[in-house]
């Protein structure tokens, strides 16, 4: 993570704990000619829209005081989202045997997307079981992102 993520990841943890959710990801992002930082929380059995406003009017301010980014941005909480990318081993790990979807930086077998179950997370390298087609397996280089599926 970039500095300001990590700052931001820091400040935002205790505060979706303390309304029961977790933090799953902050991103810092360009889109369209403006900053975007985005806090994403989940919980146990999903997150509502109260969830994001109370930890967003809680969060708000704490990062107004510590300041972490000098320019202007827009501020968002929202939820982690059903078909959430898997970014730390730990997400993986939590995932295994769930249904993905891998996007590749270029075609295997003429292909540059592949959905399956995840079957193996290995220092980045993701194996999952394609339906009739046994496992296949992708190394760190080639993957270019994974994010769960709903069936």
């Amino acid at each position: 993570m970039s500095r300001i993520t990590d700052i931001v990841a820091g400040i935002a943890k205790p505060v979706a704990e303390a309304h029961g959710c977790e933090l799953w990801d902050v991103e810092y992002v360009k889109e369209a000619g403006a900053w975007y930082l985005r806090v994403y929380i989940d919980r146990e059995g999903g997150v509502s829209i109260n969830d994001c406003e109370a930890v967003s009017r809680e969060l708000d301010p704490l990062l107004d005081e510590a300041d972490p980014i000098s320019g202007s941005y827009t501020f968002e909480v929202s939820s982690a989202g059903a078909e959430r990318q898997l970014k730390r081993p730990s997400d993986f790990e939590r995932f295994i045997g769930h249904l993905v979807e891998v996007k590749l930086y270029r075609a295997v077998e003429g292909r540059k997307s592949y959905v399956g179950d995840l079957a193996a997370y290995d220092d980045g390298a993701v194996e999952i079981t394609v339906p009739g087609g046994g496992n296949m397996r992708f190394e760190k280089s080639d993957v270019a992102g994974v994010r769960l599926r709903i069936a």
